[in-house]
């Protein structure tokens, strides 16, 4: 069972929703359901921006990551903080949607 924390406000209006639903676990699926649909969007737009990446410096994410976290990189690129950055976003984005799925 779940126990929530909302401000009053915030109870009455998701109170109103479930009601408007004549299942609350269907509803439950429908709010599941959007944030996996959601966060399939963001992967997919994350590995769109990693692949710019890629083709820019002939290398794969798993590739550069691993020379990035084994300090073959150096640190006078900036490019390489922002890669390593949207890469580290994707692998959360990722795991979150495991979980939901």
């Amino acid at each position: 069972m779940l126990n929530l924390h909302l401000k009053t406000k915030t109870e009455k209006k998701l109170s109103f929703l479930i009601k408007s639903y004549k299942n609350e676990e269907l509803f439950a699926e429908n709010i599941i359901n959007q944030k996996i649909s959601e966060l399939k969007k963001g992967v997919f737009n994350i590995e769109l921006d990693l692949n710019k990446f890629e083709k820019k410096y002939n290398l794969s994410t798993a590739d550069f990551y691993q020379k990035w976290e084994n300090g073959e990189l150096g640190d006078s690129n900036e490019d390489y903080f922002i890669w390593s950055g949207i890469y580290e976003g994707l692998k959360r984005k990722k795991e979150r949607l495991e979980k939901l799925q």
